[in-house]
């Protein structure tokens, strides 16, 4: 789990440093930040694959322009953090801490320059015990090509084995993102089955097959659909097609609903509550504006998913929300990891303040719903 989060010089993250728990919530207005800060979750998975700076902004193609990562938005003209009236950055900073039960916290330090394409600096570091510092210095003196590589990639054997290193790699790379769409939830599955969702719900039947056939799962699933599903159904079941591949379907006494006339909500409720319950569960789960074709009714159930399968465990889930039934569902104790995003009128920064730094947001919400108050924009006029 990441535990801390600093971000410098990248789009619109001037400087951030983030406390980060199990559900993270980011709220404010369109081109605030929120979705820049996703980017830099990326950027990190990128770094732990171990692909060039290039790749990881402009994308990895292979094969005949098949792309496998898809770099980040904007590519790498866009990435630097550009001030108003300044040039932009020459250097960006992430810097993360990793927290695991029982193990020494992990932190990673890394400077990168885009234009140059080049690692400046890399650190990485288990409890108070240095593994490696590598400077572009170092880079240079023995291998210039290097320098594009993250440590992930160019460490020498003796490093690459050690447990700690890779690790930090795993925790970097094992994010999953999650942004169903009810065109594909609708289509048959490609595999006849699969261990994780697509990002844009590939395979989603494939899921839903597995989780059916193991008994703990199919209640706990099940439990959920029916308090999260607008829809009374009896049953969550697959069909087959002529190929055996399979085809979400829900139940409603003798008749079947297959997944082509099902609603777009009844969907994409059913493809995230799967993804909570796939056999190769990941480190970290996105998920971008939630409230997306869900009624307000069962906003309630939704965040109640996501902080029941959070808590206590290990997996970590980044989520954005323009809804203020969603906020109106929140503990005073989830404000700790609920952020607005705003931009400085001067420089254009991003700025991105945990709800419980707001100065006299508790008592104020003890009186009047925070909905309210993200409505009528108290929130961004509180600083």
């Amino acid at each position: 789990m990441i535990k801390t989060i600093e971000i410098e010089g990248f789009k619109s993250l001037e400087k951030v440093r983030l406390e980060l728990g199990g559900l993270n919530l980011f709220i404010g207005a369109n081109a605030s930040g929120k979705s820049n800060f996703f980017d830099a979750l990326r950027v990190l998975q990128g770094i732990g694959y171990g692909f060039t700076v290039d790749e990881i902004f402009n994308g990895k193609p292979q094969g005949a322009g098949r792309v496998v990562w898809q770099g980040i938005r904007g590519g790498i003209a866009r990435v630097a953090f550009l001030r108003r009236g300044a040039s932009s950055v020459a250097v960006m900073k992430f810097k993360v801490q990793i927290d695991s039960p029982n193990r020494p916290n992990l932190l990673y330090d890394a400077e990168i320059a885009p234009r140059e394409g080049i690692f400046h600096s890399e650190t990485v570091q288990s409890g108070a015990d240095r593994i490696l510092n590598r400077s572009l210095y170092d880079v240079n003196k023995y291998d210039p090509d290097r320098s594009a590589f993250s440590v992930f990639q160019w460490a020498d054997s003796k490093t690459r084995g050690l447990s700690e290193t890779g690790r930090l790699a795993n925790a970097l790379v094992d994010a999953q993102w999650l942004d169903p769409n009810p065109l594909t939830l609708r289509q048959y599955a490609q595999a006849q089955s699969a261990k994780r969702l697509g990002e844009s719900g590939e395979d989603f039947a494939a899921i839903v097959a597995g989780l059916l056939e193991n008994d703990d799962r199919r209640s706990s699933y099940l439990s959920w659909l029916r308090q999260l599903t607008p829809l009374e159904f009896d049953e969550a079941l697959v069909l087959k097609g002529a190929l055996g591949e399979p085809l979400f379907a829900l139940r409603e006494g003798e008749e079947i609903l297959p997944a082509p006339i099902l609603s777009d909500g009844t969907l994409r409720f059913a493809a995230i509550t799967a993804a909570f319950f796939q056999p190769d569960m990941p480190a970290i789960i996105t998920l971008e504006e939630i409230e997306n074709g869900i009624h307000p009714s069962r906003l309630r159930l939704l965040i109640e998913l996501l902080k029941s399968q959070t808590r206590g465990t290990d997996l970590q889930v980044f989520a954005t929300t323009h809804s203020p039934v969603v906020l109106a569902w929140l503990d005073e104790e989830d404000y700790k990891t609920t952020f607005l995003c705003r931009r400085d009128a001067e420089s254009g920064a991003s700025i991105i303040t945990p709800l419980s730094e707001i100065p006299h947001l508790i008592e104020l919400v003890r009186k009047q719903p925070i909905g309210e108050l993200f409505t009528e924009g108290w929130l961004e006029g509180a600083f």
